[in-house]
């Protein structure tokens, strides 16, 4: 059972904070580093291999079945609606599968044993995408071994914390800058060997990615937080929620079906953009053509580059008492995701179909989108962990990544529009949704602090 508030963590410290944190820090970053390698290639793996070339999508083991089912409801698909189908289903059950990793955990074996349990499904997963058949049995893989695997990783951020101390946020915030540091290379490194050498080979770089940091988490244990032994009999005693944790609860389930609108728009990322990227980007460097996997970079750099920045912004602000409140910020977020995308409309009347317009169309709208970012979801785990009853935080912590779920499978059914409207349609869509859904949470906030009972 996780406790974010009475397990005490080992003495030793690094910068200020447990040597933990930065085993944790280090784990992720080469997790995300597998994760956002193998996303960085999904898409254009289907769209210019799989699903173009029948001999071999015939060959994958359930693809017919899958197509079948799709179909069934949304009519004939052509290579690219269906591609963004599969990604949004593949990247929605990444954060569905958290929820139950996060019960495992509680209630079962643990935080440490179901994170490596994690670590070694989605290594299997992704040395099977070098094989195509088995390329759905691939995606199961990943999706299982990142549901044990993601809330547990984060829930044990806060465990190295007692309750109140201040470190916290800013702890959060280094390990997010973990998780973009990987997420800043793998595109680098898995992009440029599947685009340059082959698609099996960014798919291999990004297994022995995850293997390195299952390995760096088995090796770091003993800075780790202890977990407490409950044993069955102490579980069948324990009481039942109060109605002040069930109010807790109720709120953060509200701020997570506001979370979904925003993932949804945000997961164009690595799905439309990339497409963009892809089509209508001119990429040459010095007679060089980078490969437009590197798009995935940009985002993670930013949020390296700007993340510190951020927080010292937000220091100077509390020192003023002007400090915007949890909740305000990931309205703020959603604001500017939506701003972000109000660039692309500007691209999309600018650049014509057949045409390849400046890079900076993107490095514009990644930069806007990354500040949204960090507005909502940094500061949405380090919630999670302050907010949630200690007794179900891994639990908590996965329907947070829950919200995730539903709106990356979201992101792959707005994709879907991507070719029958135009292109300022389309991100002229995903501006409006952004804005709509910062305006949502900055409308429910007075409840949601009455109901917590302060301020969040």
């Amino acid at each position: 059972m996780s406790n974010t508030s009475t397990v005490a963590a080992p003495s030793k410290t690094w910068f200020g904070h447990p040597a933990g944190l930065f085993v944790l820090f280090f784990t992720e970053m080469w997790e995300r580093f597998s994760y956002y390698g193998m996303r960085a290639l999904l898409v254009l793996y289907m769209t210019d291999y799989l699903l173009v070339r029948p001999e071999i999508g015939a060959q994958v083991l359930g693809f017919d079945a899958l197509k079948s089912g799709l179909e069934s409801v949304f009519g004939p698909l052509a290579a690219q609606p269906l591609a963004s189908q599969i990604y949004g289903l593949y990247t929605g059950f990444v954060y569905f599968t958290p929820f139950f990793g996060g019960i495992l955990a509680d209630r079962i074996l643990g935080q440490r044993k179901t994170v490596v349990l994690g670590g070694i499904l989605m290594a299997i997963g992704h040395f099977l995408m070098a094989i195509e058949s088995m390329f759905l049995l691939a995606l199961l893989f990943l999706i299982l071994g990142n549901g044990c695997f993601k809330p547990n990783i984060s829930t044990q951020v806060g465990r190295l914390y007692p309750n109140g101390d201040p470190r916290r946020d800013g702890a959060f915030t280094i390990f997010y800058m973990g998780i973009n540091l990987g997420a800043f290379f793998s595109p680098l490194v898995c992009g440029t060997l599947g685009q340059k050498l082959g698609w099996h080979y960014g798919f291999a770089a990004a297994g022995v990615g995850m293997i390195v940091g299952l390995a760096i988490y088995l090796l770091g244990q003993k800075h780790l937080a202890p977990e407490p032994v409950i044993s069955a009999r102490d579980r069948s005693k324990e009481e039942p929620l109060s109605s002040d944790d069930w109010k807790k609860v109720w709120a953060l389930v509200a701020l997570c079906i506001l979370n979904i609108v925003f993932w949804g728009v945000y997961e164009q990322q690595g799905n439309t953009l990339q497409i963009w990227a892809d089509k209508n980007t001119n990429w040459n460097l010095l007679g060089w053509e980078v490969p437009s996997t590197w798009l995935q970079s940009f985002n993670p750099a930013m949020i390296f580059l700007f993340a510190p920045l951020l927080d010292g912004f937000w220091r100077w602000q509390a020192a003023r008492g002007k400090e915007p409140t949890s909740i305000v910020k990931m309205g703020m977020g959603c604001f500017l995701l939506g701003i972000g995308f109000a660039v692309m409309i500007a691209a999309g009347s600018v650049v014509g179909p057949e045409e390849r317009g400046s890079i900076l169309w993107l490095v514009a709208t990644t930069f806007i989108v990354t500040i949204g970012e960090l507005y909502l979801s940094p500061i949405g785990l380090s919630l999670v962990t302050k907010v949630a009853p200690a007794k179900i935080v891994s639990m908590m912590m996965g329907m947070w990544f829950l919200s995730s779920f539903f709106g990356n499978y979201l992101s792959g059914l707005l994709g879907t529009y991507y070719e029958t409207l135009s292109k300022s349609g389309f991100f002229g869509l995903m501006g409006v949704l952004g804005i709509l859904a910062g305006m949502a949470i900055i409308a429910v906030q007075k409840p949601l602090n009455r109901a917590i009972g302060k301020p969040i």
